[in-house]
């Protein structure tokens, strides 16, 4: 069987993809999977950072070893060129922590992507775009990329744009444990009292949106390009 794994960081970064596969938690870590005649896509996330995309592919890794792996999600924008609401095949990865640099499988594009230990805000993203090169952020990818390399397996990064880069967010960082997990109740309390930032919060929503449905059809593209697996397979519509 012939296994393809998926990280993301949120479940939100999935669900247009996911919707109608089987799902379980294991080790506070959602899974979710589809088998086909010939393998299984197998996507998880178990939170924000390296270290929660570490746990995330291990998890996928106890029920066998993977041929593939993909690290998708939303990404801050590091340049105007990088619309909202659209996700983008990255062909390389830098970590900001170390400095390495992790190629992808072959990409349309020449895109960079930093891989930050924190959430960007508007001036850190100016410092990463100037600093690396890059064109987005995120804070996941460069661990999936490490491990796919020491594996010598495949590996692959698409990003959907969640914000843009001059927007005027609050500080995200504040409400991430030290596990990765974002604190939507303290957010939510926080935001309630604050609504200065409604309406940024509420175009970053109508972006994630976007994104995600966005970040579904380029992994369906990438794994399937013709559609056969799917159309042999009976594959669940994901455009909903």
């Amino acid at each position: 069987m012939i296994r393809t794994a998926i990280i993301a960081a949120m479940p939100g970064e999935l669900k247009p993809l996911t919707g109608n596969w089987h799902h379980e938690k294991r080790n506070r870590i959602d899974l979710w999977r589809w088998r086909f005649d010939q393998g299984e896509w197998v996507a998880a996330c178990a939170g924000a950072g390296q270290n929660a995309a570490t746990r995330a592919l291990a998890e996928v890794e106890k029920d066998g070893p993977v041929a593939l792996a993909l690290s998708v999600g939303w990404a801050g924008a590091l340049s105007d060129s990088y619309l909202c609401g659209r996700a983008y095949r990255v062909s390389g990865v830098v970590d900001t922590l170390t400095g390495e640099r992790f190629r992808t499988a072959p990409a349309p594009a020449d895109l960079w992507l930093a891989t930050s230990p924190k959430v960007a805000d508007a001036a850190e993203k100016q410092r990463l775009a100037a600093a690396y090169h890059a064109g987005l952020v995120d804070m996941e990818a460069a661990a999936i990329a490490r491990l796919a390399a020491m594996r010598g397996i495949g590996f692959h990064c698409i990003k959907g744009v969640s914000d843009g880069f001059g927007d005027r967010l609050p500080d995200f960082n504040r409400f991430l444990t030290r596990e990765g997990q974002f604190q939507t109740l303290r957010f939510t309390i926080f935001a309630l009292f604050h609504p200065g930032y409604w309406p940024a919060l509420k175009q970053m929503g109508e972006n994630s949106k976007k994104a995600s449905q966005s970040i579904a059809e380029s992994v369906l593209d990438l794994l399937d390009p013709q559609e056969t697996i799917r159309k042999r397979n009976g594959y669940p519509d994901h455009r909903r």
